[in-house]
């Protein structure tokens, strides 16, 4: 592997966005434990990975039609350590500004690069062992909690390393604060370190990192940013008797199950074309339906409470 990549200047035609200095090898068996569902999906992801930011809409209509029978380990992969290197063009935060604008259109998903200029972050850690604090009280209020900071990061340009917004995204996520607090600065750091080390004995090099797991320990990897179809194949080798679930794809239906959806993600998940979309949530925007909060490169819907 060329150990001059570098972890925010992610390869957008493949999806990748590659840790530097880690040495690859085949992925190995050790670290997996059994799962209770027929599936286990380890997801290797950090917080500021715009890839995995990329794979929103995929991930969403996987847990959808396939949540039955997965069951998901989200982990944390730490892709900007600090800024103590210099290399693939980029060698302070301003230097990602750009590359994040490029990202967010050729995934058409909303990323707005200034946070980069305005705030930016120094490492990916903080809010990496935040997410290992929230996962100590709910791992699905800790997926929200993700998503939550996701969306302070990408639209918002909050500084996630910050405590402000992390108790922000907590407190939204229906997370005790007091409690993430604590933990975050005590157990979860040991518990990110483990992440670290799991993802070094799988042979981790990058994010999105999505390993399927079935009951023997055959496993099927899909790395980087995929089609959904990649998901689904890898789902088929291990159970090929694997049915997906029929869902609701109405917008009142996406929206009792996610508080918010892009463009691109309502598209996906209601199966209505891309442009056909958007005009459609502009619509229930004007009719008082749904909240927009718009960015320079895109936007991002809310139901509005009544």
């Amino acid at each position: 592997m060329d150990t001059q990549l570098n972890p925010l200047l992610c390869d957008i035609e493949t999806g990748m966005c590659e840790i530097p200095d880690m040495q690859e090898n085949e992925h190995a068996k050790a670290g997996v434990e059994p799962t209770q569902k027929p599936l286990k999906v380890i997801y290797y992801t950090d917080p500021i990975c715009s890839s995995c930011w990329g794979i929103e809409p995929q991930l969403r209509k996987l847990k959808l039609e396939y949540g039955k029978i997965l069951e998901m380990d989200y982990r944390m992969g730490g892709l900007l350590p600090d800024w103590s290197y210099n290399s693939g063009g980029i060698s302070k935060p301003s230097d990602v500004a750009h590359h994040w604008d490029e990202v967010s259109r050729y995934y058409d998903m909303p990323i707005d690069g200034d946070v980069w200029l305005e705030d930016p972050m120094n490492s990916s850690y903080p809010p990496s062992i935040a997410f290992k604090a929230a996962q100590l009280q709910d791992k699905y209020k800790a997926i929200e909690f993700l998503r939550e900071l996701r969306e302070l990061l990408f639209l918002h340009k909050k500084n996630i390393n910050k405590w402000e917004p992390m108790a922000k995204a907590a407190e939204a996520a229906g997370l005790n604060v007091d409690q993430l607090k604590a933990d975050y600065e005590s157990t979860a750091k040991a518990l990110f370190q483990e992440d670290l080390q799991l993802a070094r004995e799988l042979g981790v090099r990058g994010f999105p990192s999505i390993f399927f797991v079935d009951e023997s320990g055959n496993r099927e990897f899909v790395y980087g940013s995929k089609p959904y179809s990649a998901y689904e194949n890898a789902i088929q080798k291990l159970l090929p008797t694997a049915k997906k679930s029929a869902y609701d794809t109405t917008w009142r239906g996406l929206f009792s199950k996610f508080k918010t959806l892009t463009a691109k993600e309502f598209s996906v998940l209601s199966e209505m074309d891309r442009q056909e979309s958007e005009q459609f949530l502009d619509n229930l925007t004007e009719e008082g339906r749904l909240e927009k909060y718009t960015t320079k490169n895109g936007a991002i819907w809310k139901l509005i409470s009544k």
